[in-house]
């Protein structure tokens, strides 16, 4: 297992500098670099005209990952451009991600007009697990707050599973109802999305309980066998035909209750979650996780349209991600798994992160909401369910290759809850990639990993 080290791009004017097209001619690429130098002068102007204190507070190591081993360092870069000489303090606290005190220090800081600064904040080895950072610079003139997010050993993170007793015959219990299902695998030509290099088909099929659930399969015009990217979606998210992978089929299910998959329901995203939450049996999940075991079926049936049924990989981000996880767990025919920001991810430890937070965030905002408008309902009736449903207690039933990208700065899905996932996860062929600086999302350079990641895993070139 390797930790690949990723950070967000924060693109200053500097940057353009190296944006020079390499196909410019000399004169060109020199009146480029000429005006992107002067637009970086007059950013540099302006911000010295607004009279404040800019504040970076950057990990030594770019993922924000360090061992338990050793120190944590963070450099504090200031610049002022206030006039005035500034008298003041830097300070800095750390706390645990449920926000329990750590440890908090100050010091001293004169700023000068112009002057750039920099100090070093090292934070004595911690023990495993993720860490919130809150660095304040306090001055005559200034007030700010830059909150960053790190982990420590994040293999080590260990979790309880809460696997019910019979959770394996459950789950062979939904397939056999779901293979009694016939599929009755629909496929027409969308020939106004089709162009001369893609086909587009717009494709139905008979799901569990017999819903009709749609997706959209794009195929290369060129060549006669591919790999296939298997997307689904995230959370109330619509799924359209994807036109960008080139090397790849792509086919793009939408679950039941999403997108053009609402002809036996439709719900908003304030109920999705929660519908029929107090039956294990009727639970939306149910219907939706069987939803992509049989986007696989449907794949499987068409070697004719030059699916590679070996090369089939499953790809999916936020409620995609959970997905994702439980499609490779049930379903042997994954060959690969790549994840983001995987929702419910350990959902009592999700419960016991984001209950400290001082605004209620998703997925909790709406099991509370459920929670408060039905007397008697409790904590422990929602868990007696979702345990059936938890990405977590999937984990250890996916064996094929895996990625998994999140970002450190993310509420709905905390980072404790996701590594806590992974590291249950039944495959030793398996990479985490941290973005230090974001929320719930990754950033483009994730993405061109990913990439790379999946053509080395699918011989594909």
């Amino acid at each position: 297992m390797a930790v690949i080290a990723i950070t967000i791009l924060l693109f200053s004017h500097t940057v353009a500098f190296a944006q020079i097209d390499a196909k410019k001619t000399p004169k060109e690429a020199r009146a480029e670099k000429e005006a992107a130098k002067k637009a970086a002068d007059d950013a540099e102007k302006k911000a010295e005209a607004e009279e404040t204190v800019s504040i970076e507070v950057d990990p030594s190591r770019k993922s924000a990952i360090y061992t338990d081993d050793g120190s944590v360092n963070y450099k504090v870069k200031v610049h002022s451009t206030i006039k005035n000489e500034q008298n003041g303090k830097i300070s800095y606290k750390l706390t645990t991600d449920d926000y329990k005190p750590v440890l908090t220090d100050s010091f001293k800081v004169n700023l000068k007009y112009k002057s750039k600064n920099d100090y070093n904040i090292t934070i004595p080895k911690q023990s495993s697990g993720f860490y919130r950072l809150s660095v304040m610079i306090n001055t005559d003139e200034y007030d700010d707050t830059i909150r960053r997010v790190f982990g420590v050993s994040p293999e080590k993170i260990s979790s309880e599973l809460h696997r019910p007793d019979d959770f394996d015959q459950f789950w062979a219990g939904t397939l056999a109802k779901l293979k009694q299902v016939p599929p009755r695998f629909n496929v027409m030509e969308d020939t106004e999305k089709s162009t001369k290099d893609k086909k587009v088909y717009l494709v139905e099929m008979r799901s569990y309980d017999n819903y009709l659930i749609r997706g959209w399969m794009v195929i290369p015009t060129f060549g006669r066998k591919f790999a296939v990217h298997y997307r689904v979606p995230g959370y109330g998210v619509e799924l359209h035909p994807n036109m960008d992978a080139d090397d790849f089929i792509a086919f793009d299910i939408n679950v039941r209750g999403t997108g053009n998959s609402q002809d036996n329901i439709k719900l908003n995203t304030d109920i999705y979650s929660t519908t029929k939450i107090e039956d294990r049996d009727s639970y939306i999940y149910r219907g939706a996780y069987m939803d992509c075991i049989r986007g696989l079926d449907f794949l499987f049936s068409e070697a004719k349209m030059g699916v590679d049924t070996n090369r089939i990989y499953v790809e999916g981000g936020s409620q995609g991600g959970c997905l994702g996880i439980v499609t490779a767990a049930l379903d042997k025919r994954v060959r690969a798994l790549t994840v983001q920001v995987p929702l419910y991810s350990d959902i009592r430890d999700t419960y016991a992160v984001s209950s400290t937070y001082e605004t209620e965030v998703f997925p909790f905002k709406m099991f509370n909401r459920y929670k408060n408008t039905h007397p008697g309902y409790t904590l422990d009736d929602l868990y007696k369910v979702f345990d059936y449903y938890d990405p977590q207690n999937f984990a250890p039933l996916v064996k094929c290759p895996v990625l998994l990208g999140i970002g450190l700065l993310d509420l709905y899905c905390p980072p404790r809850s996701s590594l806590s996932m992974y590291n249950h996860l039944g495959t030793n062929k398996k990479e985490f990639v941290t973005v230090p600086n974001a929320t719930h999302e990754v950033d483009f350079n994730y993405f061109m990993f990913q990439n790379n990641w999946l053509r080395e895993q699918l011989r594909v070139p």
